[in-house]
């Protein structure tokens, strides 16, 4: 295991524009779902399965992906599901109907899982626990510009050139990533595992209680912040009439917001270790997120102070995610990917769940949002403590 003193910034770049294809995947194609449901002649409910079978497809993956990595190296699965993820969406921009493009995107999504396991498990190889935080910090800064960026690139697409466009460029995007990997990204993985390791490592994984609660940490902290992106729109615009254009720049704030908070966690973590900051941030969320819980009942405060409290939220987790991740995988070098896969697959758990319960709850206030992303933030208090705290 390597312990360099920092990493390269063309090694941030590289990891980072891998790892943002899936919020690119995500994000890009949302301007076009109007024109998408008139062209294909499809309902809204069966436009929004696209987005739904690339989520799914993103948990099948990841889980997929970790074994085969940690058994065949990271250089081959990555370019494999790079190749896939180019050749999916290039094929999604040929769909003729909305069901092809449903399984079309279910497959994309299969292919582009290996750029959010590999890249991960690419710098714990590479680094230290310790160092391994900062490099997540810093592959949230470039990561967290591609969903702020996404929509307004994807709708550029459209107006010029259609939806089927936006595919075309994620699949060149997808090309692009394959030759970066083989030009510029050597083989990292300490050794291969023995054959048939796979699903035992998952087991090995989910009996380690400190693994398992730094995941539960994790997915949590998913959970809070999809909670917020499916019900912000709902709450600020409808609810607390805040017009569209300036619920772009809110939501462009708090997303700035987490991206400047993972920036300074990766200057805490020169002298302060990343279990310590973890602990401190979750604590912080669960904080905040109780007091969202209140001004969603009792309304003291109003807008602004909603505003404010979103804007908390959104940074504590640009402290919880980075440092989450690297504890996690800190304890498992020998079987790095499998364990960010695992990690993985609870984080878009924790994501599928909370946009589900919010609909759920939906009563035309913002009590759901602040009721999942106050008891996300309490729970993954409660993981760390029960769990995760402390050594072995």
């Amino acid at each position: 295991m390597g312990h360099a003193p920092g990493p390269g910034v063309r090694f941030v770049l590289i990891l980072g524009a891998l790892t943002a294809l899936t919020p690119a995947s995500i994000d890009m194609y949302l301007p076009s779902f109007p024109e998408l449901a008139r062209a294909l002649g499809a309902a809204p409910a069966s436009v929004q399965l696209t987005l739904s079978a690339y989520l799914v497809g993103l948990a099948v993956g990841q889980a997929a992906y970790g074994p085969l990595a940690d058994r065949l190296g990271r250089r081959r699965p990555l370019m494999g599901g790079l190749a896939l993820y180019a050749v999916a969406s290039a094929g999604c921009a040929l769909a003729p109907r909305v069901d092809v493009l449903i399984a079309l995107r279910f497959v994309q999504a299969l292919g582009g899982a290996a750029c959010l396991v590999i890249p991960r498990a690419i710098v714990r190889d590479r680094f230290d626990p310790q160092a391994s935080a900062r490099v997540y910090s810093h592959l949230m800064l470039v990561v967290g510009v591609a969903p702020i960026l996404a929509p307004l690139v994807g709708g550029q697409i459209v107006h010029a050139a259609g939806w089927r466009a936006v595919f075309g460029v994620l699949a060149g995007l997808g090309l692009g990533g394959f030759v970066l990997t083989a030009l510029a990204l050597p083989e990292s993985s300490p050794r291969a595992a023995a054959p048939g390791a796979g699903l035992s490592d998952y087991g090995r994984l989910l009996g380690d209680r400190r693994f398992v609660g730094f995941a539960a940490c994790g997915g949590l902290a998913m959970a809070g912040m999809f909670a917020y992106i499916a019900s912000s729109p709902f709450v600020l615009i409808e609810l607390y009439g805040v017009p569209p254009r300036a619920f772009g720049w809110i939501f462009g704030g708090n997303a700035a917001a987490l991206i400047a908070a993972s920036q300074v966690n990766g200057a805490l973590l020169l002298r302060l270790r990343a279990e310590t900051i973890l602990a401190r941030s979750i604590t912080a969320g669960a904080v905040i997120g109780i007091a969202l819980v209140g001004v969603a009942v009792t309304s003291v405060g109003g807008l602004p102070v909603l505003l404010v409290l979103l804007f908390a939220y959104l940074a504590s987790r640009g402290f919880l995610q980075p440092n989450a991740v690297a504890c996690a995988l800190a304890d498992h070098p020998q079987r790095a990917a499998s364990a960010s896969a695992l990690f993985g697959v609870v984080q878009f758990g924790g994501a599928t769940v909370a946009s589900a319960l919010v609909g759920a709850l939906h009563d035309g206030t913002a009590r759901p949002m602040a009721l999942v992303m106050g008891g996300s933030s309490v729970l993954a208090l409660v993981a760390y403590v029960a769990l995760a705290r402390g050594r072995r």
